[in-house]
């Protein structure tokens, strides 16, 4: 399939079988941004709760935080989002519409009109949102929509390290909303305004950064891999000298191999002892660590790994969607990790018959506190599992005439499409076994 193709199909499939729809649509939509739908929600969810079980739940060096999307305005003076925070603009003259002026074609004509040599002087502008605090719009009430969520984690490490008695290293992890004002969005999920970030802190003595560095770099990468995205589709890209933010020492890019390219996954960021030390400046705060056994104060230094919810999301259904052939029929499939999949089951009798429909309920609500479920009970069966194939269903449920006398259901696997006859009595633990298996 070729790659644009291979994004388009994900689009379409993403609409039609509830992932994501275009934001405003009965309004003409409002560009690039959008909302997760029914089986969306559950599959970004499910990638989130992934993060977080890695990052916090699995660690014994990592607490979390949610912290307000609106913050005072110095924090973001502060960390030089006011003064540093901008991408190069320019206007084509001839179509008027706006572009970065470090991501025109090499032709130098405008990606929109195709006129060549019509652009503006490139001037900075500035991606935070600015809007205003009370009643009153004038300077004093100005302030900002994050840009990121590390800043709260930042302004709040006093705060978490006195509460939970922690000595690092250890980690501060946040997920939540953050808003650019992108010049040009763009590729579905990929570039928006609005987004959620899944970011952590790791907050390491002095020395240690380089190490600590490294070690993110890996588990990061490996993270992507333990969750079905092949190595082959994911590189680890250092950044050149050039590329460093002001606060960085090091920084390396987990990309992955969209079908426009390879773009930026998650970054790993060694941020040195800048933020926490800008923090001390302008708020006036010790945010200095002392450390008991040598008897010093001192600032730690932070490893940032900072990855997108909507595009790991995004990068996890691209690499599962996937086309074969079933019976002569094209089937299409997201090939999802379990443990990431929106449905683990569907619950499918085999038809609608007064007979069948009570012990198919039943079936369901047996399963509904154990797992995230479907029932379909509409078109025939063959259509009905090529539906939960399509939104990646690991295990399909179907109750048949048989199931009134033997009390038992088939179980078919998405990937292999291999039947098992279960009672229904045992239902609950062989998906579980099975959904526990990679």
């Amino acid at each position: 399939m070729a790659k644009a193709d291979a994004l388009n199909s994900v689009v379409n499939l993403a609409k039609r079988r509830g992932l994501v729809f275009p934001s405003s649509e009965i309004y003409g939509g409002f560009r690039s941004t959008w909302d997760y739908g029914p089986v969306g929600v559950l599959l970004k969810r499910n990638v989130k709760e992934a993060w977080w079980r890695t990052m916090v739940q699995l660690r014994d060096d990592m607490v979390g935080l949610d912290a307000a999307i609106l913050m005072a305005p110095k924090v973001w003076e502060a960390s030089g989002h006011i003064a540093t925070f901008t991408d190069p603009l320019v206007d084509c003259k001839s179509c008027n519409e706006r572009f970065r002026a470090d991501q025109l074609p090499a032709s130098g004509a405008c990606p929109n009109c195709g006129a060549k040599g019509s652009f503006t002087e490139a001037r900075q502008f500035n991606l935070m949102f600015k809007t205003f605090v009370g009643p009153v719009e004038d300077d004093a009430s100005v302030a900002y929509l994050r840009p990121e969520t590390a800043q709260g984690i930042f302004v709040n490490f006093k705060n978490v390290q006195t509460t939970m008695r922690r000595k690092p290293p250890f980690g501060i992890a946040q997920i939540g909303k953050s808003f650019r004002n992108e010049i040009t969005p763009g590729n579905f999920t990929y570039r928006t305004r609005e987004f959620e970030q899944m970011e952590m802190e790791y907050f390491v003595p002095p020395g240690e950064g380089e190490r600590w560095f490294e070690y993110w770099c890996n588990e990061r990468f490996r993270w992507y891999t333990e969750y079905g995205i092949p190595e082959s589709m994911l590189r680890l890209r250092p950044h050149d000298p050039e590329e460093l933010s002001h606060y960085s020492a090091g920084t390396a890019d987990v990309e992955f191999q969209y079908p426009w390219g390879w773009g930026e996954l998650e970054g790993i960021a060694n941020r040195t002892d800048y933020d926490l030390t800008q923090h001390a400046k302008f708020s006036g705060e010790d945010l200095t660590y002392y450390d008991q056994e040598s008897g010093t104060h001192y600032v730690p230094h932070v490893i940032e790994p900072a990855a997108g919810a909507d595009r790991a999301t995004l990068a996890f259904l691209l690499a599962a969607y996937d086309e074969d052939e079933v019976r002569g029929e094209k089937r299409t499939v997201l090939r999802l990790d379990k443990r990431l999949a929106p449905y683990k089951a569907a619950v499918l009798p085999l038809s609608r018959n007064e007979k069948l429909s009570p012990t198919a309920r039943d079936v369901a609500t047996m399963l509904r506190p154990h797992f995230q479920i479907d029932y379909d009970d509409a078109s025939s069966i063959g259509k009905r599992y090529r539906r939960q194939d399509e939104v990646g269903t690991p295990f399909c449920v179907t109750v048949d005439f048989d199931s009134l006398d033997d009390n038992a259901v088939t179980v078919r696997e998405r990937d292999t499409m291999e039947q098992d006859r279960v009672p229904i009595p045992d239902l609950v633990a062989y998906l579980r076994e099975r959904l526990a298996s990679s």
